[in-house]
């Protein structure tokens, strides 16, 4: 969580959405602050005492959501290294195209919440993760933003015991990047 904002870095997520998403899924949240800009020696210190706190709860191994970037598992795997935990990436080398129509198909909802304006048009912020959306996306645009494109909140699928009630609210642009406030009901 970026301490300035209070929001979930990156993706400009606010806390109260964050909990509303662990609630759904029926799992406990360890919030870690960082600041903004966050150089990689706090970044990693934060980290490390955030696996303490979860290894000391038993917790073995960690999952990442990565597809393709080889230096970013790298990354990962030499942190997690460190901390003496295992990593899983169970959606390592999908299609991109073929899983973000998985994940539609199965009912997964989410909303644009970050543009990198540098590649993607600032209308896509606050758009519905959906085949609209996919469609109409340039060529070179990853259909899961695996690039660092867009970053998204998910507000239901079938990990959820029910979905969130969200609208969206203003549209910013801070530090290079567009968010879309996505606001709980």
């Amino acid at each position: 969580i970026t301490e300035q904002y209070d929001r979930v870095s990156m993706h400009g997520v606010r806390v109260s959405l964050l909990y509303q998403q662990m609630e759904r899924l029926g799992i406990p949240c360890h919030k870690v602050y960082i600041p903004a800009p966050c150089p990689n020696e706090i970044y990693e210190k934060k980290m490390h005492e955030l696996t303490d706190t979860l290894k000391a709860d038993g917790i073995t191994h960690v999952i990442f959501g990565d597809l393709f970037l080889e230096d970013v598992r790298d990354y990962r795997l030499a942190q997690m290294k460190k901390a003496k935990m295992e990593c899983v990436f169970p959606l390592w080398g999908r299609n991109t195209k073929d899983l973000a129509n998985e994940m539609i198909e199965n009912g997964l909802r989410s909303v644009i919440t970050t543009i990198d304006p540098k590649v993607l048009d600032k209308s896509f912020a606050g758009g519905q993760f959906g085949p609209d959306f996919h469609n109409d996306l340039p060529e070179n645009i990853d259909p899961c933003g695996e690039n660092g494109e867009f970053h998204s909140v998910t507000i239901a699928g079938p990990m959820f015991d029910r979905p969130i009630d969200v609208k969206t609210g203003e549209v910013i642009e801070r530090d290079g990047f567009i968010f879309a406030d996505v606001i709980p009901l």
